[in-house]
């Protein structure tokens, strides 16, 4: 399928491309070369194949998802460098009025 120098216009303006005329040239070859491999993958018999969206199965590899006990409020606050009422206690960053 041989793209129009229109068609390869509007392809370059829709992905913002500023293309020389021997750009525009070598870009309208090779769209049509990609299209061209689309149009012989429509020839290949798909019948019985379910569609996919990844060529191998995808598996999660993270660990479960279990509860476990957290920090207490001391050991976590052990190695802050203030602290007040049991928190965290941080420069003001809002100035008062």
């Amino acid at each position: 399928m041989r793209l129009t120098p229109p068609e390869v216009d509007h392809i370059a303006l829709l992905a913002r491309l500023d293309l020389s005329p021997a750009e525009r040239e070598r870009a309208g070859a090779e769209l049509s070369q990609i299209l061209d491999h689309f149009e012989q993958l429509k020839e290949l018999d798909t019948e019985g194949v379910e569609p996919t969206s990844h060529v191998l199965p995808v598996v999660n590899v993270l660990r479960h998802d279990e509860a476990r006990p957290g920090l207490s409020r001391e050991a976590a606050l052990s190695n802050a460098p203030e602290q007040a009422g049991g928190m965290f206690q941080v420069p003001r960053v809002v100035e008062a009025e």
